[in-house]
């Protein structure tokens, strides 16, 4: 966190004119506030290629390159000694708040909408205990609260949080929410209210959490996770175990009513050099784990995905080198296994493989970027049936 006095003009305004309804001095506004955010560039090149060796033409995202971008800027202000303010203001798309880009084939370099995403007050005046209240992101394992990149899922309610010993719990309740636009699932019309509860506490090296959400009148669901991490001298060994179940009140169309989705990690580090196998299994009904594809509940890889996908699993397998201070490469291959399944239309086992390599360059804490390139291969049948995507990237990206 910085000072607002470093922030930069277009802030300094914003925060102006907040403030200027007040007829307390700009200085004292300039103590007590602080300033943190991001900004985002990126450039996506991607292409699919069918079985009979023609490229997919026309298709939104596929045989294009699109240059993209996200800058959020948050701002939080001390009321008093029990209360503060929080506001997120962000430079992206206006429909979900995910970057603005545009295809660089066909369109102009679009203008991002600039918005105020998220307002509150936080009060601090009781004992390990915070209460949110407003605007605010929805930080559950369903729901990604905020993406310097990608959707910001939010809600207008509150939120308290307690620590009660080696316990913290949680509970909250939103009146509306921007779940039927931002995220993977976009079901309701985000007027439904969402009621949260949550513990969180450690045994011995092992962290565990359980949640239960309720979005009225469309599911309900819960998870449960641990992790943990062994020093076991020359390594570190870092374990992982998660298991979400959502119930809909109401299936629509191709949608199950019963949905899961378990996932399990095993990571190891030692020295340079470090690998991961992740394993995830949806249920045979149905495979709906989170709003989001990114949240804590979702399992994915690059061009590969789980979240939604009934009566299937992902394995993951990750090597990497940290080959300087700054610099890591690292190695990925996915396979996305669709078990034949009558009910779901699948006739046959389908299995999706991908591979991609990853640069990653941390020239400093705040600013690092990355070389992303590889490719999905598509298990179809039909000539007219997609056979292999490529894909690459180039991100940067500044925290302040």
């Amino acid at each position: 966190m910085k000072k607002f006095a470093k922030m930069s003009l277009v802030a300094a305004i914003a925060v102006a004119g907040v403030t200027s309804a007040n007829a307390g001095s700009l200085e004292d506004a300039v103590k007590n506030t602080e300033i943190s955010g991001s900004a985002v560039y990126r450039y996506d090149d991607r292409s699919l290629e069918l079985n009979n060796g023609q490229s997919v033409s026309g298709a939104v995202g596929n045989d294009t390159t699109n240059n993209s971008y996200k800058v959020v800027v948050a701002l939080k202000s001390k009321v008093n000694d029990d209360v503060a303010f929080k506001a997120v203001a962000i430079a992206a798309s206006g429909i979900d708040g995910s970057m603005v880009g545009n295809e660089t084939t066909t369109q102009a370099a679009p203008i991002a909408n600039i918005s105020l995403e998220k307002a509150n007050f936080i009060y601090t005046g009781i004992a390990n205990t915070t209460i949110i209240a407003g605007k605010q992101g929805l930080g559950t394992p369903f729901t990604v609260a905020a993406d310097s990149t990608d959707n910001d899922q939010i809600g207008d309610g509150i939120l308290a949080i307690t620590t009660l010993g080696p316990v913290t719990l949680a509970g909250g309740y939103f009146n509306s929410t921007n779940l039927n636009q931002s995220g993977n699932v976009l079901i309701g019309n985000g007027s439904e209210n969402v009621a949260l509860i949550a513990a969180m506490g450690s045994i011995g090296p092992v962290a565990l959490d359980a949640w239960y959400l309720d979005r009225e009148d469309l599911y309900d669901v819960y998870t449960i996770g641990a992790k943990a991490n062994f020093d076991l001298g020359g390594a570190t060994l870092s374990e992982m175990a998660r298991h979400t179940e959502l119930d809909l009140d109401t299936a629509p169309l191709a949608i199950q009513m019963d949905n899961s989705l378990t996932q399990l990690k095993l990571g190891v580090k030692a020295g340079i050099f470090g690998g991961s196998i992740a394993y995830g299994w949806t249920d045979s009904e149905g495979g709906i784990a989170a709003e989001d594809n990114d949240a804590t509940t979702g399992f994915q890889g690059w061009g590969l995905n789980l979240n939604g996908v009934a009566d299937a699993d992902l394995l993951k397998l990750n090597v990497n080198a940290q080959v300087t201070d700054t610099v890591n490469i690292a190695l990925n291959y996915n396979i996305l296994d669709r078990n034949d399944n009558i009910a779901l239309g699948r006739i046959t086992d389908i299995k999706d493989k991908e591979y991609y390599t990853q640069v990653t360059y941390n020239m400093s804490k705040n600013f690092s970027t990355y070389l992303r390139l590889g490719q999905v291969n598509y298990d179809n049948v039909g000539l007219t049936a997609v056979d292999k995507g490529t894909r690459g990237r180039i991100q940067i990206a500044y925290t302040f």
